[in-house]
């Protein structure tokens, strides 16, 4: 067989094929070659490089209401001190954006995750209930003690891909508001009661203050809480209400014709 003689015994069918071809030799195509090999039991992985391996895409959750997927993540929380920092725990809910759990640490562990991650199910009456929990692949996400917490409790974990930053954007998108928040003290934290009373504040404002773009500009806790439908049909009417009046008082000739509703409002 052509594949086994010793000038093509290392080569694939891909380049064995054009280097016969040059010679004005024509055996085969290159998948009859493989047919061939594969009937042989001749295709198998050589070479000092790892084997190629099939990896499945992660399981994907979409939330159509709240408390369906939660995602949560830890970052640094700076001190005067080079090199000593806070850490803030973070939870949130995918559909509504609203913090349902948040405390600083002064490390990094599962025991507190897990700590916060009932208190958070408690404070929202989710306990056993079936939710998602969403993460990246640090050590206390995937911690004995949490992941036990987690079963007991009957949530599914899910997690990001290795080394594919945007897997867990929700969480990485709270923490660049956290950081770019206009009071966020530049020189740090002088204790942890300090941090701790500065993310209760923000807290409060982001989930009852901020109007959030991604969910039309209303605030987390209207949308968790399902009011964002009427807020947003009655702020609707208002700008169609107002539109109207202003085409009545144009000029003859000047008025614009009516375009209907509002892109992005509710239907």
């Amino acid at each position: 067989m052509t594949c086994n003689e010793d000038e093509y015994a290392n080569l694939p069918p891909s380049q064995i094929v054009p280097i016969l071809a040059d010679k004005g030799i024509y055996i085969a195509s290159e998948s009859s070659f493989y047919r061939v090999l594969h009937k042989a039991e001749q295709v198998t992985h050589r070479g000092r490089a790892k084997e190629r391996k099939n990896t499945s895409k992660p399981t994907s959750y979409i939330a159509e209401k709240a408390n369906q997927v939660w995602t949560w993540d830890i970052s640094y929380m700076p001190t005067p001190i080079v090199g000593q920092f806070y850490y803030l725990y973070m939870i949130e809910d995918i559909y509504s954006r609203k913090i349902v759990g948040a405390e600083v640490y002064e490390q990094e562990s599962g025991e507190d995750a897990a700590t916060l991650l009932e208190r958070s199910l408690l404070k929202e009456k989710m306990m056993y209930n079936p939710l998602v929990l969403h993460s990246d692949n640090g050590a206390p996400m995937k911690s004995l003690t949490l992941r036990s917490k987690m079963y007991d409790l009957n949530l599914t974990s899910s997690y990001s891909r290795p080394r594919v930053s945007n897997d867990n954007p929700y969480s990485e998108a709270l923490f660049r508001t956290v950081k770019y928040c206009p009071d966020w003290p530049g020189s740090g934290f002088d204790s942890l009661d300090e941090a701790r009373e500065w993310v209760g504040n923000f807290v409060e404002w982001y989930n009852n203050e901020h109007r959030h773009s991604k969910i039309k500009f209303v605030t987390p806790a209207e949308r968790h809480e399902g009011k964002d439908k009427n807020i947003l049909e009655m702020r609707d009417k208002l700008y169609l209400q107002k539109k109207k009046e202003k085409k009545k008082n144009l000029p003859d000739g000047l008025a614009q014709p009516e375009t209907g509703m509002l892109q992005g409002q509710f239907h």
